[in-house]
């Protein structure tokens, strides 16, 4: 999945609050990474660093050979521009029946934006933003809102993506893309856990079940729903 050029470093980068900090010192390179962390921990301020929208207080955050960077809000609502269904995938260049159909929603495009419900919102929005390639893709929270099949959907077209830098900012426990690096966030520095599988080992947010499998020498070698089942199922190693 490496693109030449493409890298994206935090360097020293600090953030905080009086009662609250987040450090990373890090390089994230083309593929697809995870950053997981409780709630409140600053995976959300982390993005914005990234995304070059939050200063930090110290550092740099440095966007080698990225030129188009697209940050995807958690609440879907902070994205629409437009007053119809139609309107809001114009905004973004992209055709409102091509888009409908690959959210899988219900509406028109005369349908008001901002009168579909939170969860087909989250659709509307997030079959946009994965329509368009990006250097430089940060999805804060994309699974939420969604029911666990939406959440698979999402998923298969996550790791669908083969260019550029891609990191998902989640404290989901459930359903997971295909993963190539894994990030934590704990007691406020950025920790990195490695490449997959070996990532898992080291990953004190691991989901209980993934620590169950890696425990009994099971580890699973992908994170997606199939990745999991087929470590369930493996002979022990």
């Amino acid at each position: 999945m490496e693109v030449a050029g493409l890298k994206l470093v935090l360097s020293h980068v600090t953030a905080g609050y009086p009662r609250w900090s987040l450090a990373a010192d890090c390089v994230f390179l083309p593929g697809i990474h995870l950053v997981s962390g409780d709630v409140g921990s600053g995976k959300s301020t982390l993005a914005l660093m990234m995304a070059g929208l939050r200063t930090p207080e110290s550092g740099t955050v440095i966007r080698e050979g990225i030129s188009q960077v697209m940050l995807s809000f958690q609440f879907p609502e902070f994205h629409v521009t437009g007053l119809t269904v139609a309107e809001e995938c114009r905004s973004w260049g992209l055709l409102s029946d091509e888009i409908i159909r690959s959210a899988g929603i219900d509406v028109t495009g005369e349908t008001p934006a901002l009168s579909l419900s939170r969860g087909e919102l989250k659709r509307l929005h997030l079959a946009c933003v994965l329509a368009r390639n990006y250097d430089l893709l940060l999805l804060d929270e994309p699974f939420s809102s969604l029911d666990c099949a939406e959440k698979e959907k999402i998923c298969r077209k996550i790791s669908s993506r083969s260019s550029g830098i891609t990191v998902i900012f989640t404290h989901e426990q459930s359903v997971f893309p295909h993963v190539d690096h894994i990030w934590e966030i704990l007691e406020g520095r950025l920790v990195d856990c490695g490449n997959m599988p070996g990532a898992i080992e080291h990953w004190q947010h691991a989901p209980a079940l993934v620590k169950k499998l890696t425990l009994a020498g099971r580890t699973p070698h992908e994170l997606t729903p199939e990745g999991i089942r087929e470590a369930a199922c493996r002979t022990q190693e």
